[in-house]
């Protein structure tokens, strides 16, 4: 039963971490001028736009700068460290 928790959690955790990836670099896609527009820009879009859309709902740009990126990905690595914290009391609970 460990084992099979231990592999949830890593699958999960590195799910996170690909999806961090996935997020960077879509956010620096916007310094190379239609990167957008290419495949792989409407691909990344189509995965990171739903999540980066619920940020930018609630922070507005600050000058020509917008952070709900950077928020996004807090958000993410925060999420990561309490599925850490869940799989540990899952793994006390059991044993």
């Amino acid at each position: 039963m460990a084992n099979f928790i231990s592999i949830l959690y890593t699958v999960l955790s590195r799910g996170l971490d690909i999806y961090s990836t996935l997020i960077i670099v879509y956010i620096l896609m916007s310094w190379f001028p239609g990167a957008y527009q290419s495949k792989f820009g409407q691909i990344l879009a189509t995965v990171c736009e739903p999540y980066l859309n619920f940020f930018r709902r609630f922070i507005p740009p600050i000058g020509m700068i917008n952070f709900s990126g950077i928020v996004a990905l807090v958000v993410l690595n925060l999420a990561k460290s309490g599925l850490f914290s869940l799989f540990q009391l899952i793994i006390r609970i059991i044993y």
